[in-house]
């Protein structure tokens, strides 16, 4: 069972009590006269209710996320191999981005996990697979909406870039399990991006910034990434570079929990820093870094 603290824990009582509420508005009787008091069994009703936290394997409550999202995995031992995959049943398969065809060869080494897109499912996901700290050199974990590949070639990721922290390993091992649990639940919870889509999908802008995050280990530290559909342009009065250095600072204080004028970088270490998918591709000086 997951140990939860904090707005977490809130966010969980929250919808336990709306799924009660919901469950008891449903036996609701129209024969009583008015201001006649139904008498009901609260502790029955409560126990029929079953979510992750007290049945990981029969709960039969299931609270909505905004989205739905797919876990992807790689390692050394995946690449190459044409390895079994855990089967999708929690959300139907979309029809892939057109940017898969260009990313074809490296997509063949990743791995679809399991698609989600309710709270319950995440947490039986999260309460069933390695954790990072346990992981091999150079594996990854990349979680992605649905219908989004985890690659810079795909269309909804392809103007965008990501703001990323690279953490040494041996200060850090017993840390990252619960930071990488952080950029999940802000990820899976909308919280990065303070502007909210509209759902039109028709205005980029208008859309959530986020597409995925990325947790990597290496030989000598662990990297933490979060990738966005756009990325600023650098002129002097682009709206869209303080929405995405606002997802930055909310990476560093409220996720990670560090204070916003914290300095990190250091031996293996660097600070919340952002550059665009275009920009990574570039060396030295040229490259233009956004740090918070």
């Amino acid at each position: 069972m997951t140990s939860l603290s904090g707005s977490a824990l809130q966010s969980s009582r929250a919808a336990l009590k709306a799924a009660l509420n919901d469950n008891l508005s449903e036996h609701d009787d129209d024969s009583f006269e008015p201001g006649e008091i139904q008498e009901v069994d609260m502790q029955a009703q409560a126990d029929g209710l079953r979510t992750v936290f007290s049945d990981p394997k029969n709960f039969n409550v299931k609270h909505p996320l905004y989205s739905a999202w797919t876990l992807w995995f790689d390692s050394p031992s995946t690449k190459g191999r044409n390895l079994p995959q855990t089967p999708v049943t929690a959300v139907p398969p979309t029809t892939p981005a057109p940017g898969i065809l260009a990313a074809q060869g490296w997509m063949e080494d990743i791995k679809r996990v399991i698609s989600f897109d309710s709270v319950e499912e995440f947490w039986g996901l999260y309460n069933n697979i390695v954790p990072p700290s346990s992981l091999p050199q150079k594996a990854n974990y990349y979680l992605f909406k649905e219908g989004i590949i985890p690659a810079w070639e795909d269309e909804a990721n392809k103007n965008g870039g990501k703001w990323s922290i690279q953490l040494p390993k041996d200060k850090n091992r017993g840390g990252i399990d619960k930071l990488w649990l952080y950029t999940m639940l802000a990820a899976i919870g909308e919280t990065f991006d303070p502007s909210p889509p509209s759902g039109d999908g028709e205005d980029l802008l208008s859309q959530s910034l986020i597409t995925g995050v990325i947790v990597s280990t290496r030989p000598q530290f662990y990297r933490l990434s979060i990738w966005t559909r756009l990325s600023p342009t650098g002129a002097s009065e682009d709206p869209l570079r303080e929405r995405i250095e606002s997802v930055g600072r909310h990476f560093k204080s409220n996720v990670l929990g560090f204070q916003e004028s914290q300095r990190l970088a250091g031996p293996l270490a660097t600070e919340v820093e952002y550059l665009s998918h275009k920009d990574s591709e570039k060396k030295g000086k040229a490259a233009k870094k956004i740090i918070v």
